[in-house]
């Protein structure tokens, strides 16, 4: 049996030859040549992997999916595995094209095309904000006429932030035109436009594994997602268990994987808004792990990784998973996107507070560092846990006074 992965991302952080091991699988890869430079990182050489490539411009170029079509055939390929967003949709083509198992385009376009995400969640009466395809300028305009300013632009197929946008004044809205592009090639509509909505973000993360919901739970940002380039650091733990928007927010995620469906194994991550009148409104989901640390705090709470068990069953392979059931404990995770200067100094990480179960850092002492380019792009991130929502969110504190105390970087 050969495997085809697409990767986006760090090797180390996903082994591959590991997860798949005691089935004895031959994997293809083909990666993102930015990414494993990004990393550092090279290419396996070695049993499993009978072949690895990467290609330049991997999030965008069709060369990409050409190439692993000439793969599939090359290799008489029998399983592909995706977990990144930029593969969902492609690797759900190439399965149907192939006659491949896992996920179809269904349900892929669903969570990855936001405009007909937004269409299936009205028609299961879920709530989202107003919003619009972009065609022409005129487009925009109207839109923020009806609705107000600010009006939120995205990416249509985006993800990680790049390219969204807040404009808040008709100067922004109008330096904006001046430089998107409504529509591709195609003469598709690129961009979504959304009434701007007042409240706070949760996000609901888990796995679905054999048909069922295997694991759910939420937890809050307590920062603005879209602002990535702020200085202080970005704060995310899970909820309680008793805490009343656990149970409204569980139930919400249970709505929307109704509703939008999927393959039978998969990692989903679900952002949701609670307004100033105390809604709950859908923002976006998505047939794969959550970003960021978002991975490492589901690997707390619940003890495996979000992305490896619905890799594993999809090739058939068994998983330690005895059932649905709620965390032993609560974790967050805090996070500081990258700022430009000379990193100077960090703090010795022998002085770590208490509660923390890991600790990453994203540039090296002497080195000079970029401004963030995404939500994604680090300086540093921990993972920490505690009792309680409480004692975590407390401890989570005590590790952002340490590592700024401890920061030298201009």
């Amino acid at each position: 049996m050969t495997t085809l992965v697409l990767h986006r991302g760090s090797l180390r952080a996903n082994p591959y030859e590991r997860w798949l091991a005691d089935r004895e699988e031959k994997l293809v890869l083909l990666g993102s040549a930015e990414q494993l430079a990004l990393f550092g990182e090279e290419l396996p050489t070695t049993a499993p992997y009978l072949h690895a490539e990467v290609l330049p411009d991997y999030d965008h170029s069709p060369r990409v999916a050409q190439r692993a079509a000439e793969l599939i055939e090359e290799f008489g390929v029998t399983d592909l595995v995706a977990c990144q967003e930029v593969d969902i949709e492609r690797a759900a083509a190439l399965r149907e094209r192939y006659g491949l198992p896992g996920q179809r385009l269904d349900s892929a376009v669903v969570y990855r095309d936001k405009w007909e995400m937004k269409q299936a969640a009205l028609r299961a009466g879920i709530k989202v904000a107003d919003h619009a395809l972009l065609r022409t300028p005129a487009d925009l305009t109207g839109f923020a006429d009806r609705h107000g300013l600010p009006v939120v632009v995205k990416p249509r197929r985006g993800a990680g932030s790049i390219g969204l946008a807040v404009l808040r004044t008709e100067e922004e809205l109008a330096a904006w035109l001046d430089t998107a592009e409504p529509t591709g090639p195609d003469g598709e509509p690129q961009w979504l436009a959304e009434a701007f909505v007042e409240g706070s973000m949760c996000h609901i993360d888990g796995t679905v594994l054999d048909g069922r919901i295997a694991t759910l739970w939420p937890s809050r940002y307590l920062y603005a997602l879209a602002n990535f380039r702020d200085r202080a650091g970005r704060v995310d733990i899970a909820l309680d268990a008793a805490d009343p928007l656990t149970r409204r927010l569980t139930e919400f995620g249970e709505r929307i994987l109704e509703a939008f469906g999927g393959p039978e194994h998969f990692a989903f991550h679900i952002e949701v808004f609670q307004t100033d009148d105390d809604e709950l409104v859908l923002c976006e989901a998505a047939s794969r792990a959550g970003g960021a640390g978002v991975r490492d705090v589901q690997r707390a709470l619940f003890g495996f990784d979000p992305m490896e068990y619905p890799v594993r069953r999809q090739l058939g392979l068994p998983v330690d998973h005895g059932g649905r059931a709620d965390p032993g404990r609560i974790a967050g995770q805090l996070l500081f996107t990258k700022r430009p200067g000379v990193l100077r100094a960090l703090p010795d990480p022998a002085t770590l507070p208490p509660g923390v179960l890991k600790y990453t850092t994203y540039a090296q002492v002497g080195e000079r560092v970029p401004e963030a380019s995404h939500s994604g792009d680090f300086l540093v991130a921990f993972v920490i846990a505690g009792a309680d929502r409480a004692e975590c969110e407390a401890r989570i504190r005590a590790a952002e006074a340490w590592f700024t105390a401890g920061l030298d970087i201009g």
